[in-house]
């Protein structure tokens, strides 16, 4: 039996999620042509080794691609910085999450490494905007999830990770979940990663996904209605059920994608399960703690009781 098992021990997010998953081994360019499956042409996505402490891993980054052509011919293009984990400031009071990120440039990421894999998609779309940020509601989300190309194997996972979210959504702000405009997901980057993690899921095919306890971090964010403690208010709903610990972090460390992805996807929470260990893959976040910033996950067989 197989075992997926995510050892959360600098917390979770989406980006993280995503380049722990990759690093174990899966083929990018396979995961590259089944994301574009979903149809969405909003976006570029880089895939590039780093490393956190003297440990290597996948950093993968997500951009928004709003393109519009003006009458004096000039391209614009916003990107936009998806994850609370893609900021890399010194001397916060507060971490930020992705409410506010999204509106924030970062030049940082006009520069790619070398040996990145960068995947690019630019469209004139016509959805709405909220400086910058595409607006999608539940339903509009689903519907382009099953729509789309993919695998009904992957259309469930990830339909199950959005339905989580919007529940805790809608259950903090007091509306339908189908009503719900994700803040925070809602952008063509989360999306991304949320099928990205499904896609991935579908590619390794584990018999048992299951996850250690998860450090939340400390301290305060600032969300869109003010400023709350860690873990955000979306965040500790999806948590619900699962044993969480706070350490050697101030700032936060799991986001809610991150935490709809556990709450959707993992069995089981132990300090570690009995396995034999096959691969083992780390996706890096963008901030610096006592702790290395990043995601582990490992592969391998269950051991027979």
């Amino acid at each position: 039996m197989k075992i997926l098992y995510f050892n959360c021990f600098s917390g979770i997010s989406g980006d993280m999620t995503l380049g722990a998953l990759l690093d174990l081994g899966l083929d990018q360019q396979a995961f590259l042509n089944e994301l574009d499956k979903l149809g969405l042409k909003e976006y570029d996505i880089e895939i590039k080794r780093g490393i956190k402490k003297g440990i290597t891993g996948l950093d993968v980054t997500v951009r928004i691609l709003h393109s519009h052509q003006e009458d004096h011919g000039v391209d614009h293009h916003h990107q936009h910085i998806h994850d609370v984990h893609h900021k890399e400031e010194a001397a916060e009071e507060f971490s930020q999450t992705k409410i506010d990120e999204v509106h924030q440039y970062s030049e940082h990421h006009h520069h790619h490494q070398e040996h990145s894999h960068v995947h690019s998609h630019t469209h004139v779309h016509s959805h709405s905007y909220n400086g910058g940020c595409v607006q999608r509601n539940f339903r509009e989300i689903k519907e382009l999830i099953e729509n789309s190309a993919l695998s009904q194997s992957v259309k469930d996972t990830a339909l199950k990770i959005f339905e989580k979210l919007a529940m805790a959504e809608g259950k903090i702000h007091g509306i339908p979940c189908d009503q719900v405009h994700f803040h925070e997901v809602g952008a063509v980057d989360s999306i991304v990663d949320i099928v990205g993690t499904a896609i991935c899921i579908d590619m390794l095919k584990p018999d048992v996904i299951m996850a250690s306890p998860v450090n939340v971090g400390g301290g305060f964010v600032k969300c869109q209605h003010g400023i709350f403690p860690v873990p955000a208010p979306a965040t500790l709903e999806l948590l619900k059920g699962i044993p969480v610990y706070s350490k050697n972090a101030q700032g936060e460390l799991v986001t809610p994608t991150g935490a709809a992805i556990l709450s959707a996807l993992c069995r089981e929470f132990v300090d570690f399960p009995s396995m034999v260990i096959e691969k083992i893959g780390y996706g890096l976040g963008k901030r610096d703690y006592k702790v290395p910033n990043c995601l582990r996950v490992c592969w391998g067989e269950a051991l027979k009781k």
